[in-house]
């Protein structure tokens, strides 16, 4: 399934269950979410990150943010409050609609749909900051090398990314299960046995091969640390990148 199959999934998705889709937690299917509740957890994640960049001695204020990956806007409208400017790209025309529907940043965000395999309408340098949590991981990998070399080319000489990945499967069920089976019967049981609208990919990207993508577009890791607030299943890591000055 390469990225028009992720584009199709992610479309139905956003149509029949969106705010379950961004985060899949028990009890939030069909409607579940309370759009505050909702809205409150990527408060929670973009207030970490920030208070991050702050000890790391980088900036905390940006002109311009890149949330790829934005779906219904849940972490664009928590980097509101520290941007002049958020554009939220997504891969699915129905979780922007959504993402319009909930806006309450009074035009800080702008939502925009990016179909393609690359990030061509923005210039270089065109942003001080990209965020990228929850996403890289339902791509298939050669899509996620090529915006990953994206994401340096956008960035701003000098300019940060707060990058979440997955880098193993943890020894639970569904960890062991994406261990051994192909993606094809994953697939299978999300949409026949566990009754997804459409399945969801899980791609790992070990950490000597992201730095070595990263470096060829002149981009460092910074620093790293787990991330275990959106997975048991997984253990994924969250870092932060910087671009060479």
């Amino acid at each position: 399934m390469g990225l028009d199959g992720v584009r199709r999934d992610w479309t139905r998705l956003g149509a029949e269950d969106p705010l379950w889709a961004v985060m899949l937690l028990p009890g939030k299917r069909g409607g579940g979410w309370d759009v505050d509740e909702f809205l409150a957890t990527g408060r929670a994640d973009v207030d970490h990150s920030v208070g991050w960049l702050e000890r790391l001695g980088l900036p905390t204020r940006f002109s311009r943010v890149l949330d790829f990956g934005c779906g219904v806007g849940r972490l664009s409208q928590a980097l509101a409050r520290h941007a002049d400017e958020v554009v939220g790209v997504d891969i699915a025309p129905t979780m922007l609609d959504t993402a319009r529907a909930l806006d309450s940043s009074g035009g800080v965000c702008r939502f925009v749909l990016n179909a393609a395999p690359d990030l061509r309408q923005f210039p270089d340098g065109h942003v001080d900051l990209v965020y990228c949590v929850l996403v890289l991981q339902h791509q298939p990998r050669p899509e996620i090398d090529r915006y990953l070399a994206e994401f340096m080319r956008v960035l701003r000489p000098g300019g940060v990314a707060v990058l979440q990945l997955l880098t193993a499967p943890l020894r639970t069920v569904k960890g062991v299960a994406w261990r051994i089976l192909p993606f094809p019967v994953i697939a299978w049981a999300q949409r026949r046995l566990l009754r997804y609208p459409a399945p969801m990919r899980m791609t790992r990207v070990p950490e000597r091969e992201l730095a070595a993508v990263l470096a060829a577009g002149g981009g460092e890791i910074v620093d790293r640390q787990p991330d275990p607030t959106y997975t048991e299943d997984w253990l994924a890591t969250r870092y932060v990148v910087r671009r060479a000055p």
